[in-house]
């Protein structure tokens, strides 16, 4: 009997495409993105480390850790770096005026979006930690930071960037929508907490280990 081999897919999605991107304090900045396929297998690298690995969704108050947090956006960094070596100068060709590529907006999100929020909120953070008494609960000790609120804003103001971000890599990559996924279900077919009279809870990003302060320096 002949086995039929399944056709790999290639790299799919538009020719073109109108590419936004928010910045913190900046405002919008956009472009006319013509990406190459090299760029469409870039976009989905990049659009599946931001859904698996760092959160596009907002925290409530009384939700997340801030150190989880941080720790996660920092690792994203050190990837998008990886994914802009790998596929070198294929995903940051030249230009015309109002056009942006796959690296003009990685290396943005990077030095205008992940950088600021490292280099201020990082050591900031970890001098508190350095504080917390023996046995502390660390997210009790977290919470009671007097720039805990500060630092909650700082993250949803990166998070609508990387929101924006991970929207154009949706599209240039032509593929589904991995970021507004439908709540887990449980008995009776109702979301999850729904029959305890409490909302979903939302992702936060995974835990990754603690940043140590010698590897601010890389992100510098």
């Amino acid at each position: 009997m002949r086995h039929r081999q399944r056709r790999r897919r290639g790299p799919g999605g538009p020719s073109q495409i109108t590419a936004r991107l928010t910045i913190p304090f900046v405002g919008e900045i956009s472009g006319t993105w013509e990406p190459a396929d090299a760029e469409r297998s870039a976009a989905w690298e990049l659009y599946l480390e931001l859904v698996t690995r760092v959160s596009v969704e907002e925290l409530s108050a009384d939700e997340g850790f801030l150190r989880e947090a941080l720790s996660s956006l920092y690792t994203f960094f050190g990837t998008t770096r990886d994914i802009l070596r790998r596929y070198g100068p294929d995903i940051a060709p030249p230009l015309a005026p109002g056009h942006v590529s796959f690296a003009v907006l990685a290396v943005t999100v990077l030095n205008r979006v992940l950088r600021p929020l490292l280099a201020s909120w990082h050591p900031r953070l970890a001098a508190y930690e350095s504080q917390r008494p023996e046995g502390r609960d660390p997210v009790a000790w977290e919470r009671e930071w007097e720039h805990e609120d500060a630092l909650r804003r700082a993250i949803s103001e990166v998070r609508s960037s990387l929101m924006s971000l991970a929207r154009t890599l949706q599209e240039v990559a032509g593929v589904g929508d991995l970021i507004d996924l439908p709540a887990p279900r449980g008995p009776g077919n109702t979301p999850t907490g729904a029959n305890r009279g409490t909302p979903p809870r939302r992702l936060s990003g995974v835990l990754t280990p603690p940043i140590r302060p010698a590897e601010v320096a890389l992100a510098a």
